[in-house]
């Protein structure tokens, strides 16, 4: 077998694709991952590094085009690591994460089931109604480059919404006019760290500044330049941290101007959210993927329903309507707090919500007793604890609804319920993140024991 080396030249087919979007191919019988190849295509790679199991490379050139290439529509695609498939149609993208979804569920779940549906987003373009532009030491305003921490300054991501570009080049603006400069992560100093921007469907926004510090200077200033870009906002709020960490919010808040929470509606029920609360940011494609999990939960009416990591109780108050009792439980206590207000000012008397981690929260309920009939979980993308599968089928419920955003780590935890006696029956795949490598998945696991 041929030793590949860097900068070599090959003609290669493109056979699929990796779970970041990378083509794949072969070459001598090694596996190389290819930077904007597209399945189907016959091209000229040059190779970037070679691994001991793996190499990396890139399209040279394209000898015979596949239907799902199109033109690049974003000027700092491939640059800015925001974006893994603008090179692809939508139709495309769509099947490459099917198939991922597909063969992670059976190579490394065990499940023999095939997710022949994957929801696309009614929205492509300006999807994304929670915003977070990272800002470099030099005072850039956009995203990371990819597979680095080196800002790409970004003016008009084609991924926010209008008012969260129009609030970065506010931003930006007020940072050059006052030399307010960026945080420097190898450092520790410098002032400005993220801009964080949340907006509601009518277009209402909430926006955060995060520093690395207790005040800002000119904030008087800043806020005028924010309303006057966004004229929608409605609370401007600074956010310190000063930890040395990759996280990007800190534990302390003060309201610069304006209210520090922002109201939206969702599968018909309005919600408050602050800016540490979960919320999924494609918010008609939430309705969707929510109303396909609650035609999997199965609920007559007469039902106790338990979710867990429920965030400000978006899948809890949405199958209240249709269940005798739903229970939320979610480690972040505004998020929490969040919940109990959305119930009440949604006027829903049949929920409750506990704060605390889902893994003690149900070891708790299940020493009670509880015996829910459904369970739902929206883990974060390293999914459940180990603790959660075995406390969660000591509760025994007849179904287990879960909503996943990384399908490597749901197929771990259904085989993980295979063991404890539940089997997955259906899995569909949601595209909530249009043009992104991640694809959600929601999936049915009943109770065989």
């Amino acid at each position: 077998m041929e030793q590949l080396r860097k900068n070599q030249l090959h003609t290669v087919e493109i056979t699929g694709y990796t779970a970041e979007g990378l083509g794949v191919a072969r070459i001598g019988g090694q596996v190389v991952f290819v930077h904007g190849g597209v399945r189907g295509e016959t091209c000229v790679v040059q190779i970037l590094k070679v691994q001991k199991q793996v190499a990396f490379a890139k399209v040279g050139q394209v000898l015979t085009a596949a239907l799902g290439r199109q033109v690049v529509d974003c000027p700092h695609y491939p640059a800015c690591g925001g974006c893994a498939f603008r090179h692809l149609t939508y139709e495309e993208e769509l099947e490459a994460k099917r198939q991922r979804v597909e063969d992670a569920l059976r190579r490394i779940g065990g499940a023999d089931i095939a997710v022949s549906e994957i929801l696309p987003s009614p929205q492509v373009l300006h999807y994304r109604n929670k915003s977070q532009f990272p800002v470099g030491r030099d005072g850039a305003i956009g995203f990371y480059r990819a597979r680095s921490h080196a800002v790409i300054p970004v003016s008009d991501c084609l991924l926010q919404r209008p008012e969260a570009n129009r609030a970065a080049q506010a931003l930006g603006r007020y940072m050059a006019r006052y030399a307010v400069p960026g945080y420097d992560e190898t450092t520790g100093t410098g002032l400005i760290r993220h801009l964080y921007v949340r907006t509601s469907a009518t277009g209402a926004s909430l926006v955060c500044v995060v520093a690395n510090g207790e005040r800002l200077p000119h904030e008087a200033q800043l806020v005028e330049a924010l309303r006057e870009a966004c004229p929608g906002m409605v609370g401007a709020v600074l956010n310190t941290n000063t930890r040395n960490t990759n996280v990007i919010l800190g534990e302390d808040y003060r309201t610069l101007w304006g209210r520090d929470r922002l109201e939206d509606i969702l599968c018909g029920l309005r919600f408050t959210l602050s800016v540490p609360s979960f919320y999924q940011v494609n918010r008609a494609q939430a309705e969707r993927l929510y109303g396909r999990a609650i035609q999997m939960a199965g609920l007559t009416g007469q039902e106790t329903v338990l979710d867990l990591y429920c965030g400000t109780g978006t899948i809890t108050l949405a199958m209240a309507g249709q269940a005798r009792r739903v229970i939320g439980a979610e480690i972040v206590a505004p998020a929490i707090e969040d919940a109990r207000r959305n119930a009440a000012r949604n006027g829903i008397a049949n929920a409750e919500f506990f704060c605390g981690d889902a893994g003690a929260v149900a070891e708790r309920l299940a020493a009670e007793q509880l015996r829910p009939d459904v369970i739902t979980v929206d883990p974060p993308r390293k999914g459940l604890g180990e603790e959660v599968v075995p406390a969660i089928a000591r509760m025994a419920p007849e179904r287990v609804v879960y909503v996943s955003c990384d399908p490597a780590t749901l197929a771990r935890d259904v085989k993980r319920f295979a063991g404890a006696g539940y089997a997955l029956t259906q899995a569909v795949a949601v595209d909530m993140f249009p043009r992104t490598a991640h694809v959600e998945t929601v999936g049915l696991l009943e109770r065989t024991l």
